[in-house]
């Protein structure tokens, strides 16, 4: 005679096998469906932007991050470190990982081009952010702040202050986005009389750059009045050039981002004033963009999100630990 087999709990061997294979159904389920949006897997999104030594991508991959977990889906990233080619080789390894979106923030927006011929071979739509691509047809959709806008507000602001000034511009040439601010800048003091650029210097959007580029100037002995950074991290690196050498009250200082550093440095009466962009709502709309995409919704090529100019007189409006 088989001797009967029983649980602790009152449920025969029939019942605990029905309940294994419920649990494992479930279990099943949840592995296929995992993050399901309308029942099927999980999207899995890739995203590079050119360096993540500069907060602003932090905040805006945050903000990325955000919408992406709400929506039970994955994101994978990339930190190039400022070097278009190895930007391009993650971008490939992304595509071979299965992302099915890529957010991109080039480190150069010609030489990156080849990756993007990769994405659109591998039917793999890319959301361009913070800074265009040359060649905005490898795009689905553009997201970027009103460069050209960020820097007539930094030249306006100046104009109010001084009616002549030797200016030295601190740029980036492979970055579209620093590019057209310079440009900004520029066309609003064109036919201007006592506004003179004395130097317009690439420092690569980077704070250490910013601050050996400046360094050098002051070792040239070049005179100015006023330093234009094409970002906040450059403007702030010609900050600290200057403040190594006892020169506090030298310039007037502007940049653009709006980072907590630059806002920190203008309550204390080191920086005029900075253009500030909002990567929380740059992250927001991309990821918008990329759902509706999925979804074979419409979405919109290009959209630009004003800045707000913040100085010293403002200040005080301001979330001073945070990004807009």
């Amino acid at each position: 005679m088989k001797k009967k087999i029983s649980w602790k709990n009152g449920i025969g061997i029939s019942g605990a096998l029905i309940l294994f294979l419920i649990l494992g159904l479930v279990s099943v389920a949840g592995e296929d469906g995992s993050g399901s949006r309308g029942g099927g897997r999980f999207h899995l999104m890739g995203a590079t932007y050119m360096s993540r030594s500069n907060p602003f991508f932090d905040v805006l991959h945050e903000s990325i991050q955000e919408v992406l977990e709400g929506n039970g889906d994955r994101m994978i990233s990339r930190d190039p470190a400022q070097d278009q080619e190895k930007q391009n080789e993650q971008i490939l390894d992304m595509i071979e990982e299965g992302i099915e979106v890529l957010f991109l923030n080039p480190v150069d927006w010609e030489a990156v081009e080849p990756a993007l011929v990769a994405c659109r071979e591998a039917g793999i739509p890319v959301i361009n952010v913070d800074t265009r691509i040359k060649d905005t047809s490898y795009a689905v959709s553009v997201i970027e702040s009103d460069n050209y806008k960020a820097g007539q507000q930094c030249a306006e602001d100046m104009m109010t202050r001084i009616k002549r000034a030797r200016i030295i511009i601190l740029e980036y040439p492979g970055q579209a986005s620093v590019c057209d601010r310079v440009e900004g800048f520029l066309d609003t003091i064109a036919g201007q009389e006592g506004y003179q650029v004395v130097r317009q210097v690439s420092a690569s959007g980077e704070m250490e750059v910013g601050a050996e580029v400046m360094a050098e100037l002051l070792e040239e002995g070049v005179e100015f009045d006023v330093i234009f950074g094409g970002n906040d991290p450059m403007a702030l690196g010609a900050l600290s050039a200057l403040q190594q050498r006892g020169r506090y009250d030298t310039a007037l200082i502007y940049g653009v981002d709006g980072s907590p550093d630059s806002k920190a440095m203008m309550k204390l009466g080191y920086v005029t004033g900075t253009s500030a962009q909002s990567p929380k709502e740059i992250g927001k709309v991309a990821a918008q963009m990329a759902y509706r995409y999925l979804d074979g919704e419409p979405v919109e090529e290009y959209v630009r999100i004003e800045p707000v100019m913040i100085t010293q007189e403002n200040i005080d409006e301001f979330e001073m630990n945070s990004w807009q």
